[in-house]
C-alpha cells in the first residue's frame, strides 16, 4: 500500500489484516491485468517499468539523518513518448502512504498507472520510497534489526525525508517540482509546507485522497484500533518496527475483531468505505506485494493524530521529554494555514471515503479558504473511496487527466 500512499492508522490496519486473515475483497469484473510484480532487491524498474518499454533509473538519496531511500526515475513516455528537452522536463515527486511502498503506484496496466501516464505526458517522474520499506532499509551506519533503525515517525518523514528527495530530484533538474502524495503522502506534503518546507523548490501539488483531520473516520474497527494501540503496543509489543507479517502484530490485529460490529471479512469496505472500481486482480497484486514495516513509533503518531484531531509532531506525553524535544510541554502544531496561499494546489476527495471523510476535508478546506482562488481546484468524487485513487480501474478518466492538466496549467501560467 504505498498502504499508505498511502494512510491513516484506520487504513493501514485494514491492509494488515488482509494479509493475515481471510478476507473476500470487493472489486470489480471489469478487465484483467494480472502480472507477478515481485520486485528484486534492486529496486522495481525491471519488474514495473521496464518491462512495459519505459526507460527507469534506480537512484539512492541520503537522508540528513543517514537514511538511505531508494527513488525510481522515469525520464520519459513509452518509446520516447512526450519527449524532448529532458533539462526542461518538469519534475514529479509520487509518494505513497504508509505500511506501503511505491510498487501499489504499478499495480495496473500501464495505460492506467499514474506513474507511467504522467511519463507519456512529457513529465519526468520520480517514484519514492519511504524509510522502512523494502527498497529503503539502509543507514549509512544503523542496521535493521537495530531498535535505533526505527526510532522516527512522520515527523522525520516531514523533517528529513521529503527534504532529501526533494533537494535531490531538484539538483537532477534545476527545474521546480510538481509533487503528487496520496493519505499518508498528503499527510507529510501539507505539514512540510505549513511549515514553508519545500515550497521553494515546488511548483504545485496533488493531494489524492487528502489526510489532515479525522474527526468524522467512521469506521468501527479503524476507531477501536486507534484508541488501543498505543497501550498495547508499548506494553505488550516491545518493539521498534512494526512488521506487518509478524507474529505481535498479527495478534494483535486479531484481538480486534472480536469486537461487536467489527467485520474482519470485509475489511475492504469497512475500513476506506466502500471503493467502487478495483479490479480483483488489482487486489491479489496489492496484497502479493504489500504491506511494508514501518517503524511502531510511526503507528503511535498516527493513532495519536486520530484520537486527538488536531496535526501535532510526535507526543511523547512526559512533560519532561516533550520539553526535551520541543521546549514545552506539549507537541507543536502544524498550523496549516500557514500555507502560502499561492502555491497551486489540486485537492481530490471521495463521497465513499470512510478514511479520509468528506467532513474532514471540509475542514483541511476551511483551512485554506484564503488561499488565492486561482492557485486551488477542488474535485470531488462522488463514488470513489480511499483506494480507488491509486488503483481504480477509471481512475485516470476521473483522476489523472485532471492531475496532468492542473500541472500543464502551472507550467503554462
Amino acid at each position: 500500500m504505498a498502504l499508505q500512499g498511502s494512510m491513516t492508522f484506520a487504513a493501514f490496519t485494514f491492509f494488515l489484516l488482509l494479509t493475515t486473515l481471510p478476507h473476500e475483497p470487493h472489486a470489480s469484473s471489469r478487465g484483467s491485468f494480472g502480472r507477478n510484480i515481485n520486485p528484486p532487491v534492486s529496486g522495481l524498474c525491471s519488474s514495473s517499468v521496464i518491462v512495459h518499454g519505459y526507460e527507469c533509473q534506480e537512484h539512492e538519496v541520503t537522508t540528513n539523518d543517514g537514511y538511505i531511500l531508494s527513488v525510481q526515475r522515469i525520464p520519459e513516455g513509452r518509446g520516447g513518448k512526450g519527449s524532448g528537452s529532458r533539462t526542461s522536463k518538469q519534475p514529479v515527486i509520487i509518494q505513497h502512504g504508509v505500511l506501503v511502498d511505491g510498487v501499489t503506484w504499478l499495480l495496473n496496466s500501464p495505460e492506467q498507472d499514474l506513474p507511467l501516464i504522467l511519463a507519456d505526458n512529457g513529465f519526468d517522474v520520480w517514484i519514492a520510497n519511504s524509510r522502512g520499506t523494502r527498497f529503503s532499509r539502509r543507514h549509512i551506519s544503523l542496521d535493521p534489526s537495530s531498535p535505533a533503525f526505527w526510532n522516527w515517525s512522520w515527523d522525520e518523514l516531514v523533517s528529513y525525508d521529503l527534504p532529501a528527495v526533494f533537494n535531490y530530484v531538484f539538483s537532477q533538474t534545476e527545474q521546480k517540482i510538481n509533487y503528487v502524495g496520496h493519505s499518508l503522502g498528503t499527510l507529510i506534503a501539507l505539514a512540510s509546507f505549513s511549515e514553508g518546507t519545500l515550497v521553494n523548490q515546488l511548483n504545485s501539488a496533488a493531494l489524492l485522497s487528502p489526510i489532515a483531520y479525522l474527526s468524522h473516520m467512521n469506521t468501527a474497527l479503524g476507531v477501536i484500533a486507534a484508541k488501543s494501540f498505543v497501550g498495547e503496543v508499548t506494553t505488550l509489543f516491545g518493539l521498534a518496527e512494526f512488521n506487518p507479517k509478524g507474529l505481535p502484530v498479527d495478534a494483535f490485529l486479531k484481538s480486534l475483531c472480536v469486537y461487536p460490529g467489527i467485520d474482519c471479512y470485509d475489511l475492504m469496505t469497512a475500513l476506506t468505505g466502500k471503493n467502487c472500481c478495483l479490479n480483483s486482480s488489482t487486489v491479489d497484486l496489492f496484497l502479493m506485494n504489500e504491506p511494508q514495516s514501518t517503524s511502531t513509533k510511526n503507528m503511535v503518531h498516527l493513532a495519536q493524530t486520530v484520537r486527538r484531531g488536531v496535526l501535532t509532531k510526535f507526543n511523547y506525553v512526559r512533560p519532561d521529554y516533550n520539553i526535551m524535544h520541543y521546549g514545552e510541554i506539549f507537541p507543536p502544531i502544524y498550523n496549516l494555514s500557514n500555507i502560502p496561499h499561492d502555491l497551486p494546489l489540486f485537492i481530490s476527495y471521495g463521497g465513499r471515503d470512510a478514511l479520509s471523510d468528506a467532513r474532514d476535508v471540509e475542514s483541511l478546506l476551511d483551512k485554506l479558504k484564503f488561499h488565492d482562488e486561482d492557485k486551488l481546484s477542488v474535485q470531488f468524487i462522488e463514488e470513489y473511496a480511499h483506494a480507488d485513487y491509486v488503483m481504480g480501474f477509471n481512475a485516470k478518466d476521473l483522476v489523472y487527466n485532471a492531475v496532468v492538466s492542473f500541472f500543464n496549467h502551472q507550467v503554462n501560467t
